[in-house]
C-alpha cells in the first residue's frame, strides 16, 4: 500500500463526544485500516494489516490494554 491517505474516508465511534480525545478510523485498500489522532488530522497515521488489527481489536476487547 502507498502511503497516501488523502482519499481516506475517516471516522470516529458513534459513543465518541464533541471535542473529547478520540481516534479516527478509516478502511483502506486491501483490507488495511488506518487510524490516527482526531485533534491532528494531518499528522501521523497507523496503518494496520487486516490480521494485525483483528489481533488488536481482540486484545482490547480482552482488556489487554
Amino acid at each position: 500500500m502507498n502511503g497516501d491517505l488523502s482519499g481516506a474516508r475517516w471516522f470516529k465511534s458513534s459513543r465518541s463526544e464533541t471535542g473529547s480525545q478520540c481516534v479516527e478510523v478509516a478502511f483502506l485498500a486491501q483490507g488495511m485500516v488506518g487510524i490516527r489522532d482526531s485533534k491532528n488530522p494531518t499528522g501521523p497515521a497507523l496503518v494496520f494489516s487486516p490480521d494485525d488489527w483483528d489481533s488488536f481489536t481482540a486484545a482490547v476487547a480482552d482488556g489487554e490494554f
